[in-house]
C-alpha cells in the first residue's frame, strides 16, 4: 500500500495475489459451427469452472427498487448468475405498494422445480414468502434439492410501511425455514415481530435479539437497524461471538430495497465461495457505496426511492478505478515518503514511489498536490492503493484510495462523512483504547507504534513489542506495525505472529536509500520469509 504525506506516501507492492475471472455459463454443442468433439470438450472445461449461481425466491416489485429485481441486480453487480422464483406479484411505487398478489403455491413448487432440478444452484436467498403453504413448498424443495447454502431475509414489512407477509407465517418461519438457514438477516423491525413485538430500541437489544432468533436455527444471525437513531451498525452473532459492524449513515431518500439487497449480495458472495463473515462485510459495503453514489438520484415522487445497484458503471470515481477495494494484505509493507529523505538523495517523491512500486509535510499544498495527483497515477497503473497523511483536502482533490489521520487530527468518523464509504481510512493508535475508538469511528485499519526508536517523528514514544502485543490483541482492526522498522529487525516483527498483525510500515527503510527498487525488493523478501516461519 502506498501513503503519501505532505511528505507523499505509496503503499509498496504486496504478497501475491490472484484474480478470478468470471467463466461462461454451460454451452451446448449444438450452437457451435466446430466438429462434435471440439464443441463437447468446450462444454466440458465450462462445466469446469461454475457460474457462482444464486437462486432467489421472492416477490416482484413493478417499481423495480426492492425484492426480485433488486436481487438480481445486486447479484449481477457482484459477478454471480441470479435465477427466480416469484412468490408474488405487487403493484408498487416510491409511495408504497397498492396491491400484492400472492402466486399459488403448486405453481411457486413448479419454478422451484423447474429450476432446482437442472441449473446448479450453489445458494438460495429467501425475500417475501406471502403465506405459510409458500414457506412449506420451499421447505419441501430444498430437502430434495439441497444447496450449499440458504440465506433467509424474512420480508415482512416494506420499507414504507406496508404488510407483506402475515402473522401466520411467523411460527413456520420459526419452526421449519430458520433451523434450515445459514443466515438470516432481518431487519429491528422484522426481528421485533419474530420475537413476538418486543421493543429494540439500543445496539444491546439488538445483541439480544440477535442472539434469540439464532437459538431459533439459523448458523447466523444479522440484525441490520436503518431505523434506530445510532451510527448505522449491524450485529451478526453465530454459536461463538457476537461481531458489531459500524459504517455510515448516509442521508438519501433512495433506501428502497437496502434489505433485499443486503441479503442478495451476502448471497452472492456465499455462492463464490466467500466465508460468511466476508460475505457479510462485502454486502454492507456494497449497500453503502451504492447509497452514497447514488443519494441525490430522483426517480418517483415517494418518500422511498430506489438506489442505483450498478453506480459502478457509471460512477466516475469507480471508471477511474480511484475506489481501491480494502485488503488488509496491502498493509504487508507499507512505505512512506519523506521530503526530507527525497532531497538527500535527489529524487522527486514522484520518482520516490515510482522506484517503490517497482522492486512530505513541509511541501508546499500546491507543489504536494501536483506530485500527488502524479503519485496516484503511477499507483493506479501499479495497482497500488495510494493514501495521503493528514491532509483530507489533498486526498480529495487528488482522488487518492484514502488517508491515514493520527491521534490530534480529524476523527475517522469525520474523515469518513467527507471521504464516503470507497475510500481507506487509517489511523495511528497507541494504546487499546485508542484502536477501540478506531475501530468504532468506521477506520478501516490501524498503524500501531513507535516499534523501535525513530528519527522521523520527534517526541514518539516507543511501545516495543509488548506495547505492539497489547494493542494486536485487543483491536478489532487490521493492524500494520510503525516506528523504526527495517531490514534488520523487520523479521523479528513479523515473527511475533500476533492475532491482526497484517504487516510493517517503513519510511527510512525504504527512502533513505540510493537505491529504493532494491531495498523493496529486500525488505519484501525478509517479510515473505518472516511470515513463513510464523
Amino acid at each position: 500500500m502506498a501513503s503519501v504525506q505532505p511528505s507523499a506516501a505509496a503503499l509498496a507492492p504486496q504478497r501475491p495475489s490472484t484474480a478470478a475471472t468470471l467463466p461462461s455459463p454451460s454451452i451446448s454443442p449444438r450452437v457451435f459451427p466446430f466438429p462434435r468433439t471440439r464443441a463437447r470438450r468446450l462444454e466440458v472445461a465450462a462445466r469446469a469452472m461454475p457460474w457462482p449461481h444464486v437462486l432467489t425466491v421472492a416477490g416482484s416489485d413493478s417499481g423495480a427498487g426492492a425484492g426480485i429485481q433488486a436481487d438480481i441486480k445486486a447479484c449481477a453487480a457482484l459477478g454471480a448468475y441470479c435465477s427466480s422464483v416469484i412468490t408474488a406479484v405487487t403493484a408498487q411505487n416510491t409511495i408504497g405498494v397498492q396491491a400484492l398478489h400472492a402466486v399459488p403455491e403448486d405453481f411457486v413448487g413448479e419454478q422451484l422445480r423447474s429450476v432446482l432440478s437442472d441449473m446448479s444452484v450453489d445458494v438460495v436467498k429467501t425475500g417475501m414468502l406471502p403465506s405459510a403453504g409458500i414457506v412449506k413448498v420451499l421447505c419441501e424443495s430444498l430437502r430434495k434439492f439441497p444447496v450449499k447454502a440458504l440465506v433467509v431475509d424474512p420480508v415482512m414489512v416494506s420499507t414504507s410501511g406496508d404488510t407483506l407477509s402475515g402473522p401466520s407465517t411467523l411460527a413456520i418461519y420459526r419452526d421449519e425455514l430458520f433451523p434450515m438457514a445459514d443466515i438470516v438477516t432481518p431487519n429491528v423491525k422484522e426481528a421485533s415481530k419474530l420475537l413476538g413485538d418486543v421493543s429494540l430500541q439500543t445496539i444491546s437489544d439488538m445483541r439480544d435479539a440477535a442472539e434469540s432468533i439464532h437459538k431459533l436455527g439459523p448458523n447466523v444471525n444479522l440484525v441490520t437497524e436503518p431505523y434506530l437513531k445510532i451510527s448505522s451498525f449491524d450485529s451478526t452473532v453465530n454459536c461463538k461471538k457476537f461481531i458489531e459492524l459500524r459504517g455510515l449513515r448516509i442521508k438519501t431518500r433512495n433506501t428502497h430495497g437496502t434489505g433485499c439487497t443486503l441479503a442478495s449480495c451476502v448471497a452472492a458472495e456465499l455462492a463464490k465461495g466467500a466465508t460468511m463473515l466476508h460475505a457479510v462485510q462485502v454486502a454492507k459495503k456494497f449497500v453503502e457505496s451504492a447509497l452514497y453514489h447514488s443519494k441525490d438520484l430522483v426517480i418517483g415522487n415517494g418518500p422511498q426511492g430506489p438506489f442505483d445497484h450498478l453506480f459502478s458503471l457509471k460512477s466516475p470515481l469507480y471508471k477511474m478505478g480511484s475506489l481501491h477495494k480494502f485488503n488488509p494484505n496491502d498493509l504487508f509493507l507499507y512505505a512512506v515518503t519523506d521530503s526530507g529523505m527525497n532531497k538527500k538523495w535527489g529524487r522527486s517523491i514522484k520518482d520516490a514511489v515510482k522506484a517503490a512500486i517497482e522492486g512530505e509535510k513541509d511541501t508546499e499544498t500546491r507543489e504536494f498536490l501536483e506530485a500527488a495527483k502524479a503519485c496516484v497515477e503511477i499507483c493506479r497503473s501499479g495497482g497500488v492503493p495510494l493514501l495521503i497523511n493528514d491532509r483530507i483536502d489533498v486526498a480529495l482533490a487528488c482522488n487518492a484510495d484514502g488517508v491515514h489521520v493520527g491521534q490530534t487530527d480529524m476523527p475517522a468518523w469525520e474523515v469518513r462523512e467527507l471521504l464516503g464509504p470507497g475510500k481507506i481510512i487509517g489511523v495511528s493508535c497507541k494504546t487499546p483504547a485508542q484502536a477501540e475508538q478506531a475501530w468504532k469511528d468506521g477506520a478501516d485499519y490501524i498503524g500501531c507504534g513507535g516499534v523501535f526508536p525513530t528519527t522521523t517523528k520527534a517526541n514518539n514514544p516507543t511501545l516495543g513489542f509488548e506495547g505492539l502485543r497489547t494493542v494486536c490483541s485487543t483491536s478489532k482492526l487490521p493492524v500494520v506495525a510503525i516506528g523504526g522498522i527495517n531490514a534488520g529487525n523487520a523479521g523479528s516483527v513479523m515473527e511475533l505472529g500476533l492475532p491482526n498483525l497484517k504487516g510493517v510500515a517503513v519510511v527510512s527503510a525504504l527512502f533513505d536509500r540510493e537505491c529504493v527498487t532494491t531495498e523493496t525488493r529486500s525488505l519484501r523478501s525478509i517479510l515473505m520469509n518472516a511470515c513463513s516461519k510464523s
